[in-house]
């Protein structure tokens, strides 16, 4: 079905309500996810594990199981009930986070953590979809940059709180207890974010009938944009979640700090800073890409480069104070991307693509961010800890520092793209 001539666009103050909350279940998302990240050294004490299995239960078993789940569940976004996708997920996640913490086994734990990650995997392809359909594609990038901003406020929670409570009462508890306010969430979505009008927030009359798969495969083939965006996406995952995971541990190994210590400036530092690089790269790509929409890509890719120096100088210096200094830009100019990477992305396809875009740009950025950053990182600091001692989790560290500059590479190429792109998707818009 083709859309109105005319849409009625959302009204304001309930499109502003419902990113509030979508945003409010996206930290969550993350709170679940990230508080293993502060829990590595105490579990991996606890069930006697090398930081190759810690590697893999951060990063792939959870990544692998995220990145497949994501691509049907994003199908059914784009063909039914979102806010309803939304919610069982929620419950889903919460209770296997909570489930997480009455793990004895390395098995028990990675199960627990595949059953989080298929929960997750339902968040972000439906709200980003919803979200497109309450916000016109000048101030996409904005909304989404918020939205995106939940989770590093999941991340300061999940840091902070995850790090006393697992000093205090022990890492099982931070699990169940940090699991469980999911529960609530999923109730006040369901009964009060309601389903937008899919198209409603275009410039222009939309197609927004159901592609089917032989023509999602068949656009996919010629759009080179999205899948030079799709690349950059997982490079730089792979770069950031690759040293995330093992940014807690680093100060605990290095710089001789407790789990609450490190959770308590690791929680501030990640989620605020963080949360400051999101909201600034999505203001910024929205404002730059009103005459140039090749800036959605060029913000990312400058990060890329000039963050690089902060982020070896966090990883390599034997100061802690200096260290947590070079840690905050670090967090600034790698979360900068977020907003203008999913504002280009629902830019470029269908609007009935729209949450499988989503789910395939995940699906790049867990299978290779996810997935290989924290595990290989892990398999390196175990292959030179006999040469090096506790300086090899440094030098893992390092390698998936430098390699953000391929994914800077490879969306300054994206940006050849871009601008037809985009105008196809929305003729009104000046490419």
């Amino acid at each position: 079905m083709v859309h109105a001539a005319a849409p009625v666009s959302p009204a304001p103050d309930r499109s502003r309500y419902v990113l509030g909350v979508l945003c409010a279940v996206y930290a969550f998302n993350h709170l679940d996810r990230q508080v293993f990240a502060v829990l590595v050294e105490p579990i991996k004490t606890d069930l006697g594990l090398s930081d190759s299995a810690m590697g893999f239960l951060g990063g792939l078993s959870f990544a692998l199981f995220y990145a497949l789940a994501g691509l049907p569940i994003a199908r059914m976004a784009d063909r039914g009930s979102r806010k309803a996708i939304i919610s069982a997920g929620i419950v889903i996640w919460s209770a296997a986070t909570m489930a997480s913490g009455l793990a004895r086994s390395f098995a028990q734990l990675a199960v627990a953590r595949v059953v989080t990650a298929v929960g997750e995997a339902s968040n972000a392809p439906a709200s980003q979809s919803m979200i497109s359909d309450y916000f016109p594609p000048y101030r996409r990038a904005t909304a989404l940059a918020i939205f995106y901003i939940g989770a590093h406020i999941g991340v300061l929670i999940g840091f902070t709180l995850g790090g006393w409570i697992a000093q205090e009462l022990g890492w099982r508890a931070a699990f169940i207890i940090l699991g469980s306010p999911g529960l609530l969430l999923a109730l006040l979505v369901w009964r009060t974010v309601p389903e937008p009008e899919r198209g409603a927030a275009e410039s222009a009359s939309v197609d927004t009938s159901t592609l089917p798969w032989r023509q999602v495969i068949s656009f996919l083939r010629r759009s080179p944009g999205f899948a030079l965006v799709l690349l950059g996406q997982g490079i730089h995952a792979f770069s950031l979640l690759g040293i995330m995971m093992w940014t807690a541990p680093l100060l605990m190994r290095l710089h001789g700090m407790g789990v609450a210590e490190a959770g308590l400036w690791l929680g501030p530092i990640t989620g605020i800073a963080g949360a400051l690089g999101v909201l600034a790269g999505g203001r910024l790509a929205d404002r730059l890409g009103k005459r140039d929409a090749r800036w959605y890509v060029r913000v990312p890719a400058l990060t890329a480069l000039v963050g690089l120096p902060f982020t070896v100088a966090f990883i390599m210096s034997g100061s802690t104070t200096i260290a947590l200094l070079c840690l905050i830009p670090h967090q600034i100019l790698g979360s900068m991307t977020s907003g203008p990477i999913a504002a280009v992305l629902q830019a470029i396809v269908p609007v009935r693509m729209r949450a499988l875009a989503v789910a395939l740009s995940l699906l790049a950025a867990n299978l290779i961010g996810l997935g290989l950053g924290p595990q290989l990182v892990g398999v390196l600091s175990d292959l030179l800890r006999e040469s090096v001692g506790d300086q090899s989790l440094r030098y893992g560290m390092l390698v998936a520092a430098v390699a953000n500059l391929l994914g800077g590479a490879a969306y300054l190429a994206a940006g050849r793209w871009i601008r037809g792109e985009s105008a196809a998707q929305d003729p009104a818009r000046t490419p």
